[in-house]
């Protein structure tokens, strides 16, 4: 059974990581965390989640997944907190740049299996959303896009230990919110799972559209099939895809980008690239062939615009994420044609974010050893 670490004392995390370490040199504001600094808070966390009836009742390996995400939740205050002109002190986006770091630490540094690692990085960036989605334009949306990365019931126990790990003066509000959060899962079907559809196209239908009910079931017709591959380089997509997709047309941004002769360092030359990129994919579109796009596409920007492309043209959308252990990834890119420097790389994974099964009506996540 994986765990984070088999001595989970304070002196010994402090001693070990970095990163623990920084959290004693990372101030809070007094009016929400009057109890001191990052390290300070954490710890309080940690003992109020050890101490939650609910907690104790999960299996060891859900207790450590969740132990994972309350010491990490914070882990990014050490790099976006400010002091506003008025004295007061914010972390804005911490949670965002915490999941990245969550998911590097547990990849790089103390691996984790795929499904675990996954878990923890959703947990640490959603440990603040059970207080604010009711206060979202569209809530039901934002929860059932939530609900397909983190366990909501998990969410809730690190928001309340999150809460009850704090001196401030309303704290029974914010217990208040996260009970409101929990009844608000259960309404909509998200409690501890994600929210259940119809099919893959009712799903997208729903999410792609405002004002649409997530009970509606649409005329199903099955569009142009688009495989759209995301990993690291040195991941292993081409031989994937040499195995899986062989007849299907491909459109390769390495393979462009060695027709234009254009470096991957060039960034005028990539916008050209991957214009080029659009066009071919434009015109499979328009003639309803199916194709493979063959790009890291590793950051969830990066794949949404090429996600709007393709559904503009009614497109059934299969992402397939491929990852191998950080050791092998460096091997195998050493390996490539087109080696990637390592400083590359290496900002590569630190800005990765894995596909969401939300973003496609199919994401396949293969993780190899």
């Amino acid at each position: 059974m994986w765990t984070l670490t088999n001595n989970k004392s304070w002196d010994h995390l402090e001693q070990s990581y970095d990163w623990v370490r920084d959290m004693a040199d990372t101030p809070q504001d007094p009016i929400h965390h009057a109890e001191g600094n990052v390290a300070v808070h954490t710890r309080m966390v940690l003992e109020a989640l050890c101490g939650d009836s609910n907690y104790k009742s999960l299996p060891a390996e859900e207790q450590d997944v969740l132990w994972a995400a309350a010491l990490l939740h914070d882990v990014e205050k050490r790099s976006t907190t400010v002091t506003e002109i008025n004295g007061s002190i914010a972390s804005p986006g911490h949670a965002r740049k915490g999941a990245l770091t969550a998911r590097r630490i547990l990849y790089a540094e103390i691996p984790a299996p795929f499904a675990i690692r996954e878990q923890v990085t959703a947990l640490v960036r959603y440990h603040g959303f059970p207080l604010w989605v009711l206060e979202r334009q569209d809530p039901v949306r934002e929860l059932v896009k939530v609900s397909m990365e983190a366990d909501t019931r998990m969410l809730a126990m690190l928001a309340r230990a999150d809460a009850m790990g704090r001196i401030c003066s309303d704290r029974d509000e914010l217990l208040y919110r996260i009970d409101c959060f929990e009844a608000f899962c259960q309404e909509q079907q998200c409690w501890g799972a994600p929210r259940p559809f119809a099919s893959a196209s009712a799903r997208m239908y729903y999410l792609q559209r405002e004002n649409a009910h997530p009970d509606y079931i649409p005329f199903d017709t099955p569009g142009t099939e688009v495989i759209l591959m995301s990993g690291l380089p040195g991941a292993g997509k081409d031989t994937y895809i040499r195995k899986h997709f062989p007849r299907l047309p491909l459109i390769s941004l390495d393979g462009i980008r060695e027709e234009m002769d254009v470096s991957p360092t060039d960034s005028s030359g990539n916008g050209q690239v991957i214009q080029a990129a659009k066009e071919h994919a434009r015109e499979y579109l328009r003639q309803g062939l199916g194709f493979v796009w063959n790009a890291t596409n590793t950051t969830r920007q990066m794949r949404m615009q090429l996600m709007d492309l393709f559904y503009s043209y009614r497109a059934q959308v299969k992402i397939v994420y491929i990852e191998v252990p950080y050791r092998r990834l460096f091997r195998q890119n050493c390996n490539r044609e087109a080696v990637v420097p390592v400083p590359v790389l290496e900002k590569l994974l630190s800005k990765l974010e894995v596909p969401a099964a939300w973003e496609a009506h199919e994401v396949m996540w293969i993780a190899g050893k």
